[in-house]
């Protein structure tokens, strides 16, 4: 079980998300284990302040690192790994959450206002965290999408074993366009593939759509993708099949105009596939 002890002034917002959907489901089961802690409790009545101005002036307040760092040394052990919700950390990626995952314990520090202590961070934090290149008025709601994101790579989480690694980003594509009853709507009718029930086929065909996908919405992923492919290539002996990019553009060229509008591709044209 993966326990999460979160710092924060408003433990409110965490304990109220995480009683929802998988996560509920994963803290109800026992794999997950979700505690607050706010630097209030540490703080002096009857205020109960938690932050200053800081030295040499500037705009928000800083964090108190006395309350701060009672609030962490409250709940940290020898196995914790310290957590800092910062718009300066790392942008959190899905191998980073499975990373995370494989973890006994992690403190996660929100900050408010104009961040914390650069001391609490030199001497506790282990790694800095964003969620992406914005900022937002605290950590809490980045904090929840590190917990949403790492609970799902705890084994028994989600219903099948096997969804985290079919999600986006697993493999460095993006998931394919998913459907479900009826067949036909709005005009737009299933691919035949995928009432065809062949798994082998199916397979085949959603990572090459999950590819095209990708190239359409996020170039700079299949880049990379393409070039691991590429790799893969080269170091066959005997080449059975075709260079990567030159057997996605026969599978595209094979998909009927009406495959191609459902599944978001009818924008894809062979100038994509130079280079």
């Amino acid at each position: 079980m993966l326990k999460v002890d979160v710092i924060t002034l408003f433990p409110e917002m965490i304990e109220s998300a995480v009683q929802y959907g998988v996560l509920g489901q994963a803290l109800k089961g026992d794999l997950l284990q979700v505690a607050t802690h706010t630097p209030r409790e540490f703080a002096a009545p009857p205020h109960r302040q938690v932050d200053d101005r800081p030295f040499g002036g500037g705009d928000g307040m800083i964090m108190l690192s006395e309350t701060l760092e009672k609030s962490l040394l409250k709940v940290k052990h020898k196995n914790s790994k310290v957590i800092y919700m910062s718009p300066q950390g790392d942008v959190l990626t899905d191998e980073k959450a499975r990373a995370l995952s494989k973890e006994e314990h992690l403190i996660v520090i929100c900050g408010r206002y104009g961040g914390i202590d650069q001391r609490i961070i030199n001497n506790y934090v282990d790694e800095e965290i964003s969620i992406g290149d914005y900022v937002l008025s605290g950590g809490e709601l980045g904090a929840l999408v590190v917990i949403d994101a790492v609970s799902r790579f705890i084994p028994g989480v989600l219903g099948h074993t096997d969804s985290a690694d079919k999600d986006s980003f697993s493999e460095g594509l993006l998931e394919q366009p998913n459907f479900t009853r009826p067949r036909k709507i709005l005009e737009q009718e299933v691919p035949e593939v995928l009432l065809s029930g062949n798994h082998k086929l199916l397979g085949e065909w959603k990572t090459k759509v999950s590819a095209l996908v990708t190239l359409v919405k996020r170039p700079d992923l299949f880049q990379a993708y393409l070039e691991k492919e590429n790799e893969k290539y080269r170091a066959l002996k005997k080449k059975k099949t075709e260079a990567p990019l030159k057997e996605l553009k026969k599978f595209w060229m094979n998909l009927s105009e009406q495959d191609r509008k459902v599944l978001g591709l009818a924008e894809l044209n062979e100038e994509d596939f130079n280079g």
